[in-house]
């Protein structure tokens, strides 16, 4: 699953924000970067290209996800870690990065207040969380391909979960709990995929979807069906389309 997540979706859907966040983190001229919920590296990879002076220590909580992104980013520490338990001492993180990460944390005031723990004095947060999933061009495609081919139980995990928290009061409201001052901007930014069969492939094999949709059928059987569809809203070849997030920088309160 790593590999699939890695390859065909980190660079339509993932690295136009990493490229974001890098861009952002620069202008903080960090010493000492946490990366949370990195997943196979394609945040962190921005991240060191970006920052070539600073330490930077990439954390995710699954060791199939870590050591894929170890294999690929050597240039970061990694380690197996939750972010509810964080493995830096107190106030030793200029900055914090999580992309896409908090919609999957258990307990997200407790979460970010971790965060707030190892931060630095002065040192800032950034995290990008999905907005709601019609507001971003592939994953809703890929939603609406899902629903049809499974119409009479469609999975809703790609709605329901990572475009799942999306309210901007309600982030606000975990990020204050948790000891945060934040600001939110909501950004667009456009994706690109060689082919919506690739990333159909992404999704069914790369993501939790692949579970849900191997009860309904063979996982070829069911890659083929979603990108069929797929191609049939958005056409063959190469698509672009709008990615809409929201990025959130936060420090200490």
């Amino acid at each position: 699953m790593p590999a699939s997540y890695d390859r065909l979706l980190g660079p339509a859907l993932f690295a136009p924000f990493g490229r974001e966040l890098a861009d952002r983190a620069v202008a903080l001229r960090p010493a000492r970067v946490l990366e949370v919920a990195a997943g196979t590296g394609i945040v962190t990879r921005a991240l060191c290209t970006a920052l070539p002076e600073a330490r930077l220590l990439a954390t995710d909580l699954n060791p199939a996800m870590a050591a894929r992104g170890a294999a690929g980013v050597p240039e970061a520490r990694w380690a197996v870690a939750d972010a509810l338990a964080l493995p830096v001492a107190d106030g030793r993180a200029d900055l914090v990065v999580c992309s896409f990460g908090a919609m999957f944390f258990p307990d997200r005031p407790a979460a970010f207040a971790e965060t707030g723990r190892v931060l630095a004095p002065g040192g800032t947060a950034l995290f990008t969380i999905w907005d709601v999933v019609d507001r971003s061009t592939l994953p809703a495609a890929l939603h609406r391909a899902v629903a049809a081919v499974v119409p009479d139980d469609p999975p809703d995990f790609v709605a329901r979960v990572p475009h799942g928290y999306a309210d901007p009061e309600r982030i606000a409201g975990d990020l204050a709990a948790g000891g945060l001052d934040a600001r939110l901007e909501t950004v667009r930014l456009a994706g690109e995929t060689p082919s919506v069969a690739a990333l159909a492939e992404g999704f069914v094999r790369g993501t939790p979807l692949r579970a849900a949709l191997g009860r309904h059928g063979e996982l070829p059987d069911m890659v083929r069906a979603v990108a069929g569809r797929m191609t049939a809203e958005l056409g063959e070849g190469a698509v672009r389309g709008e990615l809409t997030a929201h990025v959130v920088t936060a420090r200490a309160a």
